[in-house]
């Protein structure tokens, strides 16, 4: 309107000026909040899809408020891409806003189907509109799309949606600004000479603001309780886990656990800690979390349960694979228990599916096996045990498969011959700092740890 009206002097500037205020104050206003969700996102380091698509929604209609002002006009609109990407912007705008009516439960599932059409057909309008200019024809197409997806989601919040508070503060929100907009659209702007969208428009992003930051309140509010309910499951579960073993002139014993989360699904018990014996079990449970450390905790009832066996491993591990049979939710346990008579001289051990026994004598490591399949997979399964003779200065690793299974970067397992050196270099420290060792080295290898590590070290001296 201003390309034949040059020159333009300071008191017409002004009054265009004062005549976009409201456009420009709006814009600012809407441009703010946009900032502001898009902060909190970053300080929080969380996506959070429903701010994200409220601060889209409020930047580019805030955006378009300012360039549709006759001030911006005044400088840009001798500039052919500025029209250009005025009018993509107009295509662009109601993208976010049905990724947000999708991500707040407004619509239903083949509303996800709906908005991804919708979202490829707005930004293939904006893209032409890039390339080719405005041209009215696409206009009136993008303006009849709208109406039509603006109809739909006011009858799927009315008639659809649920009762809950958000739900009817959306629905209010939609309403005002379907109405101002049908109003506008219908001529109403030029008989009050005034557009009443962008106000519409505030109330429709004051509703979707109150929902999202309702909702992600309840999400920070649950995210706490979770946090809470996880340190006092994690406590709980270092209650099942036994103390330092008790001093022993035969036996020096250290455990190790590491878990990836705040529980886990490693376990190992001192089912006889005595002057003369010693009865060490170490297990895993296949998966992680919350669901492992519950088993977990049922291992540890079925180890008890076969203290009476103790100096038979086969018998407790039939036993523990009797009581939990059935009750552990399709999830299976591997186990590793060995049974040391000082007296004797001798060590007796048995295993179901776990990782073989590590025999540190004279400065050379080798495997013990014996083993069986994993506890709770079958039925009537009878474990069988195998006898050794001890010598004084033997020393007795049991670890879970996540010590030799961590991977480096490259994808390569830190592996049996890497734990053996380990425990071969370690071989003069105390159970505690070779345990340690061996802790560090497979962390130096996989810093990135992707599952629990539990490490078990005796050391026999003699009876």
């Amino acid at each position: 309107m201003f390309l034949d009206q040059a020159p333009i002097t300071a008191q017409e500037v002004l009054r265009v000026f004062h005549r976009d205020e409201p456009a420009l104050f709006l814009g600012a206003a809407f441009n703010t909040i946009a900032l502001i969700c898009f902060g909190f996102c970053l300080v929080r380091r969380r996506f959070n899809a429903l701010l994200v698509w409220l601060a889209l929604f409020a930047s580019l209609y805030g955006t378009r408020l300012w360039l549709q002002t006759d001030i911006v006009s005044l400088t840009l609109a001798q500039r052919e891409i500025f029209h250009r990407i005025r009018e993509a912007i107009n295509y662009l705008v109601p993208i976010p806003a049905f990724f947000f009516f999708q991500a707040v439960g407004l619509l239903p599932r083949r509303g996800k189907l709906i908005t991804g059409i919708l979202a490829l057909v707005f930004s293939s309008l904006a893209a032409l509109s890039v390339f080719e200019g405005s041209i009215p024809l696409v206009h009136k197409v993008n303006n009849v799309i709208v109406i039509l997806a603006l109809f739909w989601v006011l009858f799927q919040a009315y008639f659809q949606g649920s009762r809950d508070r958000d739900f009817v503060v959306l629905r209010s929100g939609l309403l005002c600004f379907a109405v101002v907009a049908f109003w506008d659209n219908l001529g109403g702007a030029r008989l009050l000479r005034a557009d009443l969208e962008p106000y519409g428009f505030a109330l429709l992003l004051a509703s979707l603001g109150y929902v999202a930051a309702r909702r992600t309140l309840q999400r920070e509010e649950q995210l706490n309780e979770i946090q809470k309910e996880l340190s006092l499951a994690r406590s709980i579960q270092l209650s099942l886990l036994p103390g330092d073993f008790p001093g022993s002139s035969s036996f020096r014993v250290a455990a190790l656990y590491v878990p990836m989360t705040s529980v886990a699904g490693d376990f190992y018990d001192f089912v006889v800690a005595g002057e003369a014996s010693a009865g060490l079990l170490i297990a895993d449970v296949s998966g992680h979390g919350v669901p492992a450390a519950l088993i977990a905790s049922m291992v540890k009832m079925a180890a008890i349960s076969q203290r009476e066996q103790a100096a038979h491993p086969g018998l407790v591990l039939t036993g523990m694979n009797r009581a939990l049979f059935g009750n552990t939710q399709g999830q299976y346990v591997t186990a590793a228990y060995a049974s040391l008579d000082a007296e004797r001289g001798e060590l007796r051990y048995a295993a179901a599916g776990h990782p073989a026994m590590l025999l540190l004598r004279q400065g050379e490591v080798r495997e013990v096996v014996e083993n069986g399949l994993l506890l709770a997979a079958v039925d009537g399964i009878e474990y069988s045990e195998r006898a050794l003779a001890l010598a004084p200065g033997d020393r007795i690793v049991l670890y879970t498969d996540g010590i030799v299974e961590a991977r480096n970067a490259a994808g390569h397992i830190f592996g049996e011959d890497a734990l053996t050196s380990a425990i071969r270099m370690s071989a003069s420290m105390a159970p505690r700092e070779a345990a340690l060792e061996v802790v560090r080295s497979v962390q130096a290898w996989s810093p990135n740890q992707d599952d629990d590590l539990t490490i078990l070290v005796c050391d026999y001296a003699g009876g």
